[in-house]
């Protein structure tokens, strides 16, 4: 499952309504699921004091409404209501996510809209839609990639609650998607989802790493970094996947024969995290069931878009002496450059201004 994303048609359906033109189709169903969610809100801070609370909800409450703060107080992070109210959703996720690529390419199809640009998938409350798109999308020849998602942003339009998804694994998970979606919040640039992505992963993996140590959670800070090492691990397997699959698609040969090359490059990618899984992770297998389902182009996409750059972004953050406020300053900059420069002016940056 995808953990967050941003919804610009949801966005977009906002806009529209608030200027009194809002249309029928994803639009007004984008805008009435989010209506929906944000009439289920309830106070965390009530739901804290509140004696009729269940224990173990008011935990994770008081643990959520101490990592909000922190983000605020410590990350420089937006101190706005986002965050502040909780909904029980009763399933495992809020949106449903569609990715889409060409059958020979790794390049995700994107998705624009009014204001807010450009972004690769489209993200539905109803599961029935987003099969139909997904349907459709593979009647076109395309490859298709579905994921259930357990967070979303607005950007801040409004008030983005808690979600009972954002709670199903420890806390550091928990701390991870807040600093992520206000990251979000702090700093967005139209049109490149792939900085926006990496950029909130280096505020989260950053953030959650400081939160961690002002706990003094040592082992918590161990297991969090254990499964930064196995994510930079399962990277490099994707990475060593598309390259193989670049030269399969910029080759020579028929469809048929490039075809045959595609699924080949996929089964030796299973087979090199099987490998991975049995020796160096020493036989976890937590990314079994990423493996074991259908692997396109579009699902090797959707993992590029949020981590290539990150490596980059982090490296900044250090180059900034770990100050948030210089770091944002120094992102914003090259977030004001021409997109065709601005992932190679990360690259390059030898100091933080």
């Amino acid at each position: 499952m995808k953990r967050s994303l941003l919804l610009p048609l949801l966005l977009t359906a906002l806009a529209l309504a608030l200027s009194g033109c809002i249309g029928p189709g994803y639009y007004a169903e984008s805008l009435n699921g989010h209506l929906n969610l944000m009439a289920a809100r309830k106070d965390v801070a009530r739901l804290i004091a509140d004696p009729a609370t269940p224990g173990a909800l008011r935990g994770r409450m008081q643990t959520a409404s101490a990592i909000r703060q922190f983000a605020s107080d410590e990350l420089d992070l937006p101190d706005n209501a986002s965050y502040r109210s909780y909904v029980d959703l009763g399933r495992d996720y809020v949106t449903i996510a569609v990715f889409a690529a060409p059958e020979f390419a790794l390049a995700p199809l994107v998705k624009c809209f009014p204001v807010f640009g450009c972004v690769p998938y489209q993200a539905f409350f109803s599961l029935d839609t987003a099969r139909k798109t997904a349907s459709g999308l593979r009647e076109d020849g395309l490859d298709v990639h579905v994921s259930g998602v357990t967070a979303y942003s607005t950007l801040g339009f409004t008030a983005d609650p808690l979600l009972s998804t954002m709670f199903r694994d420890d806390d550091a998970y928990l701390a991870a998607l807040i600093f992520h979606e206000l990251a979000h919040q702090r700093l967005y640039v139209k049109d490149d989802s792939a900085f926006n992505e990496a950029f909130a992963v280096a505020v989260e993996t950053s953030g959650v790493r400081r939160w961690l140590r002002a706990a003094d959670d040592g082992e918590g800070l161990r297991r969090y970094e254990a499964a930064r090492a196995r994510n930079a691990d399962f990277l490099s397997l994707i990475a060593q996947a598309r390259e193989e699959l670049h030269a399969v698609y910029g080759g020579p040969g028929t469809a048929s024969e490039k075809r045959a090359g595609k699924q080949a490059a996929i089964e030796r990618l299973r087979q090199r995290h099987r490998q991975m899984r049995d020796t160096r992770w020493g036989g976890y297998d937590g990314y079994d069931a990423w493996f074991e389902a259908p692997i396109n182009n579009a699902k090797l996409a959707a993992t590029s878009v949020y981590n290539d750059l990150v490596p980059a972004f982090l490296r900044l953050f250090d180059l900034c002496g770990g100050d948030y406020p210089r770091f944002y300053t120094a992102v914003k900059r090259l977030g004001a450059l021409d997109r065709s420069e601005r992932a190679q002016a990360l690259e390059a940056a030898k100091a933080c201004e």
